[in-house]
């Protein structure tokens, strides 16, 4: 599987992400978690007679940092379109047993399901700080909102130092490196108190250093959420995937931890077009 090109931008100032700091966000009565598991059946997915996805079940829970791949259309980006409201689907998509399929985009937030892009989200004009303060007054009613802040929330301050962006809280995000701006959005979904991540190529242009602070990010946040990660780059998926799940043509074509995936017979034919003799070359499939 073949990686992408690293094409990072320089970081602005200093910073990296901070651990001790990530606690702060995301800690919370386990309790709070322990009902929280993604569980799919039978989903569906056809746009004018084309079946983009063909009744895929995928189960992840909480601890199970779990990565897709699939070559080009094969339904990963169209299933995570699904969970969040914005494909049509049929069948059943559940998280904190809450049924998801048909539910507008904004209801499938409040549920507690948030994502990211291949292009970070973030108000490019903006400070990281006001991004910040406006993800989490998401779910503040609106005459709430409208008030003047006396202060900054605690959750924004700790996501600040979590995301490694303190010393930028007052840049605009437009300024901020690739890196940096992916940072603040996954900063944006853990104040909007968000409790399964949805991730699209999360370390895409990022330098070596970049990815592994995030893949460390990414794992200690999965540890309590749900986290489902959009990926390509097979090095980072090798360092940090708890399982895999690999798609084709709209299907579920293997599961397991990435040994069993990359040594299965099925996998290598789909990304190689050969039999399992070739399954050593897995690493250069994407």
């Amino acid at each position: 599987m073949s990686e992408m090109p690293t094409t990072a931008a320089p970081l602005i100032g200093e910073g990296s992400l901070d651990p001790d700091a990530l606690e702060q966000v995301i800690a919370a009565d386990d309790a709070r978690f322990k009902h929280d598991y993604l569980e799919i059946r039978d989903l569906r997915v056809v746009f004018d007679g084309f079946v983009a996805v063909a009744g895929v079940d995928l189960t992840v829970t909480q601890g199970d940092l779990r990565f897709l791949i699939g070559p080009n259309g094969a339904g990963k980006t169209t299933i995570v379109d699904a969970i969040t409201g914005l494909a049509p689907a049929t069948g059943s998509i559940r998280f904190g047993g809450v049924e998801l399929v048909g539910k507008p985009s904004h209801k499938v937030a409040r549920a507690g399901v948030g994502r990211t892009f291949q292009t970070a989200s973030v108000f490019d004009e903006l400070t990281v700080l006001q991004n910040l303060d406006i993800a989490a007054g998401s779910r503040r009613k609106a005459r709430l909102m409208l008030r003047r802040r006396k202060g900054i929330p605690e959750a924004v301050e700790a996501a600040l130092e979590t995301v490694g962006l303190t010393h930028a809280r007052d840049l605009p995000a437009g300024v901020l490196a690739h890196g940096q701006k992916q940072w603040l959005e996954i900063g944006m979904l853990l104040v909007q108190d968000a409790r399964l991540l949805l991730l699209d190529e999360p370390v895409a242009g990022m330098s070596q250093a970049e990815r592994e602070e995030t893949g460390q990010l990414l794992r200690r946040i999965g540890a309590q959420r749900t986290v489902v990660v959009v990926e390509h780059d097979m090095e980072f998926l090798r360092s940090f995937a708890s399982s895999v799940t690999v798609l084709h043509q709209g299907s579920v074509l293997s599961e397991g931890t990435v040994a069993q995936v990359q040594a299965d017979p099925k996998v290598v034919e789909v990304y190689l077009g050969r039999g399992a003799g070739a399954r050593g070359s897995t690493k250069e499939a994407s």
